[in-house]
């Protein structure tokens, strides 16, 4: 009989599992709890590791079409404008790791799987589906959704996000708490923008207590700028007034650079974002539960300083399709060789992502430091063999 697979959550890891398990012939069914499918956020950077995986399911041409491929990423002081290092991309990212490095909207990747999933015709994509209540036992799982509509499956995979509410059947022991870091996020029009601020490359500016990045997404046609301070959670943490957010954010960088601060003054509007963190895997047992397994940021949520969250949710989907796909693997054995075969990578990279964030944020001697290496080793410190050739 064929297995059943249910994945809980409709964004790019649950799509990316979805498109995933159907290059290897399994059908899944797959509930998302809004009415429609739709992505909110900014941009996303997609390292060779990833991208090598998007083509591989043959999305290239896709890709091509709405992605940015920067030649170049470069690393500047924000309080001198100053460049510090940099790190060819482009063709020497195919050369020494078989494929490009990206940069894309995150609506754009999400459409693109999305895509990718009903033209594949595998899935069977159920909207407005919100989870209420999850149950196993030695034979299947049982999803109850809030229209009351029981579904039995051999496997559950949650992918619903930083506030999964599967995990709260599974793991109570882990629940996201603020990091002390604000993101303000904002795209813009490259042709509303004066000619010497548009770009076509990455840049990151490192500063005391923040740092921000901006590349081009939508084909090129657009600047994403996202800047990330440390500061106090603002008291509600879902509804704010977001038309002071580009008062805030000039008085957070106020005295930096002269090309930093055209940039931030010819954006009208900035979005902004707690980020939250909750601690690094310890084991394969917070990935695998059963006949439930957690993946992406429903699992091994990350701050943003790799690069890494779409990427490592990508990864999972492909490690997740590996296994399921295997007939001598017992559904249970199958996703605990899943977690086994994840956990440590991806605690690898929330570390990483950590100890970046402490980096791009040094201040005093620390900082002094920082720089000082960065000009002398920019490229070797930049790259990550590891990372961008694993996967």
């Amino acid at each position: 009989m064929q297995k059943k697979i249910l994945i809980v959550g409709g964004g790019i890891g649950g799509l990316a599992t979805a498109l995933a398990c159907g290059a290897r012939g399994l059908p899944t069914q797959l509930i998302e709890k809004k009415p429609v499918f739709s992505e909110v956020g900014a941009g996303i950077q997609l390292s060779p590791n990833v991208v090598r995986l998007l083509e591989g399911w043959g999305l290239a041409p896709r890709l091509d079409a709405v992605a940015c491929f920067p030649p170049l990423l470069q690393v500047r002081s924000a309080q001198s404008g100053a460049l510090l290092g940099q790190l060819a991309l482009g063709a020497r990212a195919v050369q020494r790791y078989g494929a490009r490095y990206a940069t894309i909207a995150r609506a754009d990747l999400h459409q693109l799987l999305l895509d990718a999933v009903q033209t594949q015709g595998l899935t069977q994509l159920l909207l407005d589906n919100a989870l209420q209540n999850v149950s196993q036992d030695a034979n299947a799982v049982q999803v109850t959704t809030a229209d009351g509509r029981q579904r039995r499956a051999n496997v559950v995979i949650g992918a619903d996000g930083l506030w999964s509410h599967l995990r709260d059947f599974v793991r109570t022991d882990a629940q996201p708490l603020f990091s002390g870091h604000l993101a303000y996020r904002a795209m813009v029009p490259q042709a509303a923008l004066p000619e010497a601020l548009r770009s076509e490359v990455i840049t990151a500016w490192l500063g005391p207590r923040f740092h921000a990045v901006q590349y081009p997404v939508h084909g090129g046609e657009w600047l994403n700028v996202v800047v990330i301070v440390q500061a106090a959670a603002p008291e509600d943490m879902h509804h704010w007034d977001h038309d002071a957010n580009a008062h805030d954010l000039r008085s957070h960088l106020d005295g930096t650079a002269t090309a930093l601060q055209d940039v931030l003054a010819a954006i009208k509007t900035w979005r902004l974002w707690p980020l939250n963190r909750m601690p690094h895997l310890g084991g394969a047992k917070e990935l695998a539960f059963g006949r439930i397994a957690l993946m992406g940021d429903a699992a091994h949520p990350m701050l943003p300083y790799l690069a890494q969250g779409a990427g490592m949710a990508i990864e999972d989907a492909v490690a997740l399709a590996d296994v399921l796909s295997v007939p001598a693997l017992g559904d249970v054995a199958a996703l605990e060789r899943f977690a086994q075969t994840r956990w440590r990578r991806n605690a690898r990279v929330q570390a990483r992502a950590q100890r970046n964030g402490e980096i791009f944020h040094a201040t005093g001697v620390q900082r002094w430091g920082r720089d000082a290496a960065m000009r002398l080793l920019g490229q070797r410190l930049l790259d990550v063999p590891w990372l961008y050739g694993g996967g």
